[in-house]
């Protein structure tokens, strides 16, 4: 009888990838957590139970075939693993690193309900597609034959290329558009190397390129070039710029000298750290914390980012400010203990009532107690009156999340729909839009999101978009 390979979830205890000494890591930008070795993989795999209503794949944004990858990595066959993991995800190597598994895949996996440790779905993730390229598995996706329709993208994060990446492996023409000088939006830019090396991205830009797809980088749409010139080349222009406007605070000394945009901050050590970029901003100080006490305002993933890129420049303390415990935070809770580990220091309940100094000397923060809960079931922050305090700072980062610019007004097209918050108004899975063969996608479309909800909607335009063009082709035809 041959052996269960399977279900050894009672036996086999949840084992992550080696994690690298806090003391260590902090010094440099390189990924913190080590690869599975191939016997190490198939033993994690095997821990799954392969249950009947798999809650990891229904909770995943691309509705992965988690179970079935994770039976036949158990079993020995990669490639064939590989294959079924991106028959659904257009990067599944950088999904497996930053994806925030612990509220999506894993955290709904059976056997963490049941008390046993959830599968390592990321990690084994991670270690197929980084397998599938080191054996040369991972192939351009050159289409089989050529279609004479073109198609315009404007913004080359990861909805964009997703969709870049469909289109052209069924024979489109396919040009992405960006504003900056390489492609990946905040791939590339606002994630730090130490969640995501980018050698990871780069591949897949160049992978994308050698397939066909033409990119024209450092265009500002409605400076550089018009979106009616855009439209007037291409059959179909889809949207997927992202959200780059940071939100901002309120308060007395808020303009001082010394008060960064997250966005700025990670960008200038992106290009510094990672690519070798000379970047004024950081070699003059004015964007690099080192020596510095560096104050983080805010939350979520970003603010994660944003302090444990500051240890790694060598500041002298770094300490984030958030309104509420750490229960209610949304950023990942795994990003939250990385980051002690690492040095940083966590004031909860607390928040920036106004700065002093210029440069900036300190953040007056007022402290929080959680009231009744709010219209969506979160607890609210509410003042604790008196108990105001000063918190040294040479350097404050704003990490308080994103909002759409506005588009209409930049790119002198009213008729662009909006909704109230500031997003493009588009068609739910497909993203059509109001404008004849105008489609818009990602975060423009669903505000600040995750990058593996991009991919998500930049396969399902790319799919419909397909849908559309045949159809007027198959009317032209009659």
């Amino acid at each position: 009888m041959a052996k269960q390979p399977m279900l050894k979830f009672v036996d086999v205890a949840r084992d992550m990838p080696e994690k690298r000494d806090a003391d260590v890591r902090n010094k440099d930008f390189d990924e913190i957590y080590a690869e599975y070795a191939q016997a190490k993989a198939e033993e994690q795999a095997s821990r799954c139970s392969q249950c009947g209503v798999p809650y990891c794949q229904s909770h995943c944004p691309l509705h992965n075939n988690i179970p079935d990858w994770l039976r036949l990595t158990a079993t020995g066959r990669l490639e064939e693993a590989y294959e079924i993991s991106q028959a659904t995800n257009t990067f599944p190597e950088i999904c497996g690193r930053i994806c925030p598994q612990d509220r999506l895949c894993e955290g709904n996996c059976v056997i963490e309900q049941s008390g046993h440790g959830t599968v390592t779905i990321g990690s084994v993730e991670k270690y197929i597609t980084d397998t599938a390229w080191e054996k040369g598995w991972v192939k351009p996706g050159v289409p089989m034959q050529e279609r004479g329709e073109s198609v315009g993208i404007i913004g080359a994060g990861p909805g964009g290329l997703a969709a870049a990446d469909m289109l052209r492996r069924a024979g489109l023409q396919v040009t992405v558009y960006d504003r900056y000088d390489r492609a990946g939006g905040l791939l590339t830019y606002g994630i730090p190397g130490f969640k995501l090396e980018k050698d990871v991205v780069m591949r897949r830009i160049d992978q994308l390129e050698q397939a066909g797809v033409r990119f024209v980088q450092n265009c500002n749409v409605g400076e550089d070039m018009t979106f009616d010139d855009i439209r007037a080349q291409h059959d179909a222009v889809i949207i997927a710029t992202g959200v780059y406007k940071s939100r901002d605070l309120r308060g007395p000394g808020v303009g001082a000298t010394g008060i960064a945009r997250a966005i700025d901050y990670l960008t200038a050590s992106n290009r510094a750290a990672n690519f070798g970029d000379k970047v004024p901003e950081f070699e003059s100080g004015e964007l690099n914390a080192k020596g510095k006490k560096v104050v983080v305002i805010g939350g979520g993933d970003t603010a994660m980012d944003c302090v444990r890129t500051a240890v790694r420049q060598g500041a002298s303390s770094v300490k984030l400010l958030y309104r509420r415990d750490r229960a209610n935070m949304p950023g990942s809770q795994r990003e939250v203990q990385n980051a002690e580990e690492e040095g940083v220091q966590f004031e909860w309940l607390t928040a920036p009532k106004g700065f002093k100094g210029d440069p900036v000397s300190a953040v007056v923060v007022e402290r929080m107690r959680l009231g009744l809960p709010d219209a969506t079931g979160r607890q609210s922050p509410e003042l604790i009156e008196g108990s105001d305090y000063d918190e040294p700072a040479d350097l404050v980062i704003k990490a308080l999340g994103f909002e759409p610019e506005d588009l209409p007004t930049l790119w002198g097209q009213p008729e662009l729909e909006v909704t109230r918050w500031g997003t493009v108004k588009a068609e739910f899975t497909s993203g059509r839009t109001a404008m004849p063969g105008v489609y818009a996608i990602g975060d423009i479309v669903r505000g600040a999101s995750l990058v593996v909800w991009a991919i998500r909607d930049g396969r399902d335009c790319a799919e419909a978009l397909l849908t559309d063009l045949n159809a007027e082709a198959a009317v032209a035809a009659e």
